[in-house]
């Protein structure tokens, strides 16, 4: 319906007298909010006031002139202009009964649109080196982009999740040194000490910003398991590095099952090295006099493309460093080569999902790509950043250090709370948001747990439902015509926002929009049932609702099954 009235707002803003020539109607963005009064209608709009500016008459005008073309659409039995020019729809009652109707008959297939249809999508999450445990901040990288991933599905796109990684570089060698010392300490026990700053007691030929969780130990002892002494004379971390390699990509995995993630590719930084697409990037902005050599470091004039700093209280153009003077990369050129890649791969929506730390490197890499690829290409290209994680216990936070071990990771969060309690935290909030993870509250087994609240009204509806059939009553054939009391109204209309919901939250890449939805659908619910009985009225009317119920365990198992929780049959 919404998708109806805005072709019909878009129309009838093409047929007012005297539009200013640049302006175009089919581009305006018509946006429905369900207002919280009831008596304000289904849908509301404030297009009318966005538009007084551009089209410079008064935003009531505006208004008039659209709500006039409303009237006759097909399902809409009242419009009203409001105060200043906010536009109020409701909905005939013949078109929420046979929207209902269309509901059951589509079943798990209800929510799916088609706006995405015949185009493709790439999810890039995770993307950890492989240098240890995934710990709870790749925990909400992984959930968001899988849900972002599954929304994109569920809005029409095929969609390919791809991990990113680099097991070369400095990481993955200090992570061999950190190996091989503890390798050489289970061979020689007796061997030199030291003492870090933090206090804790290494080997001698341990680095200094070493990894010292427990895993390192493990992988050395499985080496002295595999191999004795025999790699005691390596030449170099070599082999230490491909055994915690190994070691470390095996653990990830069996946490991102654990976590209901599966990846459809895993694309290794090296591949942009071996293919000189790295060089090539240098090359193409030297040509272009966007890269040169300074203190022999080689720079991107990002200067020139709007980069600014500020000095002084003025601003001044910043160029950015692309290869150090040690010859090392920085993090901007291979992704820079790396979107290049994933462009010329033909994706027509590609999604990055990026911690908050990654702010200051994207708008580099989007400058890089727009250089070489164009703006069409560069605007294909849509960066998901989410701020970081605080465990939070007894109102206190629980602290975390990555290469100390003293952090936790993301199997130890879903021992405490459960897989669907952690998949659920992480999206219920606003990627933008800092998100407070509340290990009490995950833990409590009532209402005031999000997730317990959802799939406790699904497994209740399962319930009401398993009780209808031992009663011999069914759904099939009801007179949805009879599911006339104002409960039972909200509630279908409530339901039929879920394919709007579902295509608002893949456009805003926000999942928690989705989850907001649904514990609005529960509650609906939970007032509709306390206000309609459904076993002990007569036939017709038990069945009418037992089909209202039905529709409801459809939304909530679908909306589910996109943020990827299960829906428990009972609890």
């Amino acid at each position: 319906m919404e998708d109806t009235l805005a072709q019909h707002i878009r129309a009838a803003l093409a047929q007012l007298p005297d539009l200013p020539a640049e302006f175009d109607p089919q581009a305006v963005a018509v946006e429905f909010q369900t207002p919280n009064n009831p008596e304000h209608g289904d849908l509301a709009t404030n297009v009318a006031l966005q538009l007084a500016k551009p089209l410079r008459r008064a935003p009531r005008q505006i208004a008039e002139a659209v709500a006039s073309a409303l009237g006759s659409v097909e399902g809409v039995a009242e419009v009203e202009v409001a105060g200043p020019g906010f536009i109020n729809v409701r909905l005939a009652k013949d078109y929420v009964t046979a929207a209902l109707a269309e509901l059951l008959g589509q079943g798990e297939r209800y929510g799916r649109v088609l706006d995405g249809e015949g185009k493709t999508a790439i999810v890039e999450y995770v993307s950890a080196n492989p240098t240890g445990p995934l710990t709870v901040g790749h925990g909400r990288n992984a959930v968001l982009g899988d849900t972002v991933a599954n929304l994109l599905e569920w809005t029409g796109y095929a969609v390919t999740r791809e991990y990113y990684f680099n097991d070369a570089g400095r990481q993955m060698r200090v992570l061999g040194e950190s190996v091989r010392a503890r390798y050489e300490q289970l061979l020689n026990p007796e061997m030199p000490q030291k003492t870090l700053e933090d206090g804790t007691v290494v080997p001698a030929s341990f680095p200094d910003d070493g990894y010292r969780g427990e895993y390192v130990a493990d992988v050395a002892r499985q080496l002295v398991e595999a191999h004795g002494e025999g790699l005691h004379e390596a030449k170099d971390e070599t082999p230490f590095k491909q055994a915690a390699e190994k070691a470390v990509f095996a653990e990830i995995e069996a946490t991102l099952q654990r976590l209901g993630v599966e990846m459809d590719e895993h694309f290794n930084e090296r591949t942009v090295y071996d293919s000189g697409a790295v060089w090539n990037v240098v090359e193409e902005l030297t040509k272009r006099d966007l890269a040169y050599e300074k203190n022999g470091a080689t720079w991107f004039a990002t200067g020139k493309l709007g980069k600014v700093e500020t000095r002084d209280g003025a601003e001044t153009p910043k160029d950015t460093v692309l290869v150090k003077a040690t010859g090392e990369p920085t993090y901007r050129l291979p992704d820079i080569a790396y979107h290049l890649d994933k462009l010329a791969r033909g994706f027509d929506r590609i999604v990055d999902v990026f911690g908050a730390d990654h702010i200051a490197t994207v708008p580099d890499v989007i400058r890089g790509v727009r250089v070489l690829a164009g703006d069409e290409a560069a605007d294909r290209i849509e960066v998901l950043i989410y701020q970081f994680v605080t465990l939070v216990r007894s109102g206190q936070p629980v602290k975390m250090s990555t290469r100390k071990a003293t952090y936790v990771t993301l199997d130890e969060l879903m021992d405490e709370v459960g897989e669907d309690v952690t998949r659920f935290f992480f999206l219920m909030r606003s990627p933008g948001t800092h998100l407070e993870f509340d290990l009490d509250l995950a833990k409590e087994a009532s209402e005031k747990n999000p997730v317990f609240y959802l799939q406790y009204a699904h497994a209740r509806i399962a319930s009401i439902l398993r009780k209808a059939t031992d009663a011999g009553l069914s759904a099939e054939g009801a007179d949805l015509a009879l599911l006339s009391h104002e409960s039972a109204v909200s509630l279908i209309k409530e339901l039929l926002r879920f394919p709007d919901e579902i295509r608002a939250a893949a456009e805003a890449m926000g999942p928690h929009k989705l989850a907001t939805y649904l514990r609005e659908v529960a509650s609906a619910f939970s007032q509709f049932y306390r206000d309609c009985r459904i076993l002990g009225e007569p036939e017709d009317v038990a069945s009418a609702r037992l089909a209202l119920a039905t529709a409801t365990r459809t939304v909530l198992a679908n909306g589910l099954a996109i943020l990827g929780i299960s829906a428990p049959q009972e609890m």
